[in-house]
């Protein structure tokens, strides 16, 4: 059998057929289903959102993860692997086996631009571990948080090559942005959005779900065909932002976290040194300039602070705990000896976004309306629940990555970048314990393919592909062994470094707090400082050599540019909101310079990067309905939430236009009159004030041309509502944008909703794309 192309094609010999069925002596052969090697094992890839390598109580963490520690104590535990620092970028290196630049995802999709290392878009000569798998007789299936997907491609329209089930999958179940909220998911199975099994009220919780559904799916597959090994891919939107638990987790950390950020690092570190996962002699890395310690907040910022951190930590172990029941079904039905699991604790490290303070409405935060300890006091006990969507502050970031320097998007540190990972293989792994060798996420498919005795691929589906520039991880499953990834560049943002045989040369260009700041003049790229660190002596990057040693910095940094070159770094672009803002850098985009779009109730809903532009500009929405002459209610159109978004609707007959503005505060325009059974068309007019972003604006509602209601908006959000909910047209999904209709469901429309138009006066006022984008707070 030819693995070396995909899809392989089984060499049979059949025997000469007779004229007549009668006289046929010798039987035929049917096509023999393709099949993996003999012994080739389930695979099981766990991985976790936003979590340093710090967090965890497997790496010397403050969080609780008993599955974790159980898994890596009958397994082994790496205490030097590494990720690209970002989330889309790590999953795209580590489904494909090449660099992230190499498959163009030097970024996120969001953000994506022309170059080729930043297009967003997987080319087909980089087939992911899936599709390879698949072709060779495995079942696949993936459940959760992808985030590969062209957010321009996110329609009925598609293309749908880079949609989960083209990319190898069977079968998908999660959600496709960059995060979710956790109680009132937007969910995908395969292409079709589908509601989530419960409501909050009923105790639903996305982990859990994620969990329930690769449980049935591996069950089912191994029901039918016993002998059909598969993959399940298991990606959480734990523990990105928001911070939502479940009610039973919410106190399991109270007081905890009470002593603050740095006695949090000395504590960790400690830890560590009693686990064995950093050296003893291993130092504390030097403090990020800018951030605030713990004895400079006030009483308010204290206690806000630490119970943002007591949820981040319910969240993890409550995550922890989902992978715990899938690994107790494993057992129990007999597959654990000969699945491998692979548990990554973490696609980058822990996240900075939430700013100075943290927040009560991260989606606020992303918009630059900052929250104040006062204003997140008044709502103290909901933090956690589905009302709130918290995130917690940078500096507890810091914490969570100790020993390291910086955080997420910090490539150019081991903050930013060096991950937990543990391998858990019965019948493959004969010497547990600790593993020091170099790692990168790029080594992940190349470490199953092995596992399973499958070659890299030459061919998939007729197209040549990239060489693997991945490193297979297993030589160190039987015992300790020298190195084997001995080089390797790191870039997100102009963050950048390079590790060559121990030594690393990093520059942090812009610190993650920064990255989205209105008229930050950030220096140019050659003016950079770069550090220099041994850290076959120095683990934690704290100790700079670069005045001492000019000449080793001085080849590592050439050697940085020798890779950069190699795997379409280059050009080296340090823009973030601004990085697509000049047309020959657009995205593509479903409406295609269009100033109208109808919309029908029985499309999927399309996502806000996908859906019309609505902010800072004018715009009118048109629903043509009956209301089949009885009273009526239900969603016309929804954008966006509970945390910002803005609906047209009808209750108790009468339409109702609402903005519910992500600082804060919802403005309703409702008719006094309601819908009769000669009402046929439900309009508002939204027209922008202009002048800038974020500005006021009147809303006019009128139905059937008659103006029935008029109402002022006196701030609009600058640039996102949601990062998960979409677009929708007759039902409303995910979290509601009025709490008044959160306890009626879909609220599908009650009569006969025909369609919606949508239209972008060509001559509104509005604030030019690339001036938004200029301002614009990035999606992460």
């Amino acid at each position: 059998m030819n693995r070396h192309s995909i899809p392989i094609v089984a060499e049979q010999q059949q025997p000469a057929p007779a004229v007549d069925h009668r006289d046929q002596s010798e039987p035929f052969h049917r096509p023999e289903p393709v099949r993996p090697p003999a012994g080739a094992p389930n695979v099981l890839l766990v991985l976790l959102d936003d979590v340093g390598f710090g967090a965890s109580s497997a790496f010397g963490g403050p969080c609780r993860m008993p599955t974790a520690e159980r898994l890596a104590d009958g397994g082994v535990k790496y205490t030097r692997f590494h990720t690209t620092a970002l989330c889309s970028p790590t999953r795209a290196a580590m489904l494909t086996g090449r660099n992230h630049h190499s498959v163009g995802f030097g970024v996120i999709a969001e953000q994506a631009t022309a170059a080729p290392g930043y297009n967003g878009t997987r080319p087909a000569s980089a087939a992911t571990v899936a599709r390879v798998l698949q072709g060779n007789g495995y079942a696949t299936g993936a459940f959760g948080k992808m985030h590969q997907t062209p957010t321009w491609e996110i329609s009925e329209a598609g293309p749908f090559d880079r949609w989960p089930t083209r990319e190898g999958f069977d079968r998908f179940y999660g959600f496709l942005g960059a995060e979710s909220d956790q109680f009132s998911p937007v969910l995908y199975r395969d292409f079709t959005v589908v509601d989530p099994p419960r409501t909050p009220e009923q105790g639903y919780h996305l982990s859990e779900d994620l969990v329930d559904q690769t449980i049935s799916w591996i069950d089912s597959v191994q029901t039918m065909d016993p002998d059909k090994p598969w993959f399940a891919y298991l990606p959480f939107g734990a523990c990105h932002a928001p911070l939502q638990v479940p009610d039973d987790y919410l106190d399991k950390y109270r007081g905890e976290f009470d002593h603050g950020w740095d006695r949090q690092r000395e504590l960790t570190l400690a830890k560590q040194k009693q686990l064995g996962v950093v050296p003893a002699d291993t130092a504390l890395a030097p403090w990020a300039p800018g951030l605030p310690h713990w004895d400079e907040l006030d009483g308010d910022h204290q206690k806000v602070s630490a119970r943002l951190m007591e949820l981040y930590a319910a969240f993890l172990e409550h995550t922890d705990d989902q992978v715990g029941r899938l690994i107790d079904h494993l057992e129990l039905s007999g597959t654990l000896d000969n699945t491998l699991v692979l548990y990554v604790v973490g696609d980058n490290g822990a996240s900075a976004e939430g700013g100075m303070e943290g927040s009560f409405n991260y989606l606020a935060g992303l918009n630059g309306y900052t929250s104040t300890a006062a204003e997140v006091l008044e709502r103290f006990d909901e933090l956690g629940t589905p009302t709130s969507y918290p995130h917690y502050p940078a500096s507890w970031a810091m914490a969570l990555d100790t020993p390291y320097q910086w955080t997420k998007q910090a490539a150019s540190h081991y903050g930013g970048t060096r991950n937990g990972l543990i391998a858990h293989w019965p019948k493959g792994i004969t010497d547990t314990g600790l593993r020091h060798q170099w790692h990168h996420c790029v080594d992940i498919t190349p470490t199953i393919l092995a596992a399973a005795g499958i070659p890299a691929p030459q061919t998939v589906d007729g197209v040549p592909q990239q060489p693997m520039e991945g490193v297979a991880m297993n030589y160190t499953f039987a015992a300790a062994a020298a190195d084997r990834h001995t080089t390797q560049y790191f870039e997100i943002y102009g963050n950048r470094g390079i590790y060559h045989h121990g030594w690393t040369a990093v520059t942090l260009h812009r610190a993650p707090w920064l990255m989205a700041t209105p008229g930050l003049q950030l220096p140019p790229l050659d003016e950079d400082r770069w550090e220099l660190y041994d850290t076959t002596v120095d683990w934690s990057q704290s100790r700079d050599l670069a005045d001492e040693h000019p000449e080793i910095l001085e080849k590592l940094k050439a050697r940085f540019l020798i890779e950069a070159a190699k795997h379409q770094v280059l050009p080296l672009d340090d823009r973030t909101v601004t990085r697509n803002a000049a047309p020959e850098d657009r995205p593509p985009h479903p409406l295609r310079g269009r100033k109208s779009i109808t919309l029908y109730p029985h499309m999927n809903g399309l996502p806000e990067k996908a859906a019309p532009p609505l902010f800072n500009r004018s715009f009118t929405f048109t629903a043509t309905l009956e209301t089949d002459g009885k009273p009526c209610e239900g969603m016309l159109a929804s954008v966006g939430g509970r945390f910002g978004g803005l609906a047209l609707y009808v209750i108790d007959s009468k339409p109702v236009f609402c903005y519910n503005f992500s600082g804060g505060g919802h403005t309703f325009v409702r008719s006094g009159v309601a819908l009769t059974a000669d009402s046929h068309e439900v309009s508002v007019e939204f027209a922008y004030d202009g002048g800038g972003m974020g500005k006021g604006a009147t809303a006019t509602l009128s139905v059937d041309g008659v103006v029935v209601a008029q109402g002022r908006i006196e701030r609009t959000t600058r640039a996102i509502f949601s990062m998960n909910e979409q677009f929708d047209i007759g039902v409303n999904r995910g979290s509601p944008v009025a709490e008044e209709f959160a306890d009626r469901g879909r609220f599908a429309f009650t009569g006969t909703l025909h369609h919606v138009r949508v239209d972008l006066p060509a001559g509104g006022v509005g604030v030019p794309l690339a001036e938004q984008q200029r301002i614009a707070l990035a999606v992460h």
